[in-house]
């Protein structure tokens, strides 16, 4: 069996708040496979959006391992682990995260200025880019000169742009009526059809179906994987 492009192992996340400490994550151990297209669910609280930010290495555990692609990218330093989040990372946010001042096809290009490619190439890319999302008319209109689902395209062109292996997306139709969320799902679901994996934190139950694999998050433990459904999972008891 090959390896699995993500593998936590042990991983704990504790967070001091005052005089307690909250147990975001706790002893999760999880692989997911290239090209696995997985909801993350779980009511709020429940460990998810932490979770994904651990995944995209905007966070560090307190404990435990984190490979990614062979690599355990928890004992790189913060310049190493930006440029692996840069150029196998790719993020799609509910609120698009794109920014103000830069126009669409200028959003798009902006991982390629922060990993150094040349402007010639940097060009090609995005244009081919806004043609693969629809957006070659928009190229230079500024975000809020966008519609929601346009953002949206954006922020997937700008996810996409350098390649990732994984994309993680935080609702990403949350801000979407729901025929242009069945539009940037569908993209998304072509993207992980050419095998890119696909990870979707979600707390819609009918978004979480779409995926082929269900991870239920609870106090920050995994209390269900739809991959592994004959495993229980132990209960953490909360702090005292």
């Amino acid at each position: 069996m090959s390896a699995a492009l993500i593998e936590l192992a042990g991983i704990e996340r504790v967070f001091q708040l005052g005089d307690s400490e909250v147990h975001a994550l706790r002893s999760l151990d999880l692989g997911i496979a290239a090209g696995e297209y997985v909801a993350v669910m779980g009511p709020s609280g429940s460990g998810k959006s932490t979770l994904l930010n651990l995944l995209g290495l905007l966070d560090r555990p307190n404990a435990g391992t984190y490979h990614l692609e062979g690599r355990d990218v928890t004992t790189l330093s913060p310049e190493e682990q930006a440029r692996v989040r840069s150029e196998r990372i790719g993020f799609v946010f509910q609120s698009f995260h794109l920014v103000p001042r830069l126009t669409a096809a200028e959003n798009v290009a902006l991982p390629m200025i922060l990993a150094g490619i040349a402007p010639a190439q940097r060009t090609e890319r995005v244009a081919q880019a806004l043609r693969d999302y629809g957006l070659e008319n928009r190229a230079d209109h500024r975000p809020d000169q966008l519609s929601g689902g346009q953002r949206q395209r954006v922020a997937i062109a700008r996810a996409t742009i350098m390649q990732p292996a994984v994309i993680l997306a935080d609702e990403p139709t949350g801000n979407l009526d729901r025929a242009t969320g069945e539009e940037v799902m569908r993209l998304l679901e072509a993207l992980n059809g050419q095998g890119v994996t696909l990870i979707i934190v979600t707390h819609d139950g009918a978004l979480g179906a779409r995926a082929r694999r269900q991870l239920l998050m609870e106090d920050g433990a995994l209390q269900h994987d739809s991959a592994r459904p004959e495993a229980t999972t132990r209960t953490c008891a909360r702090p005292t």
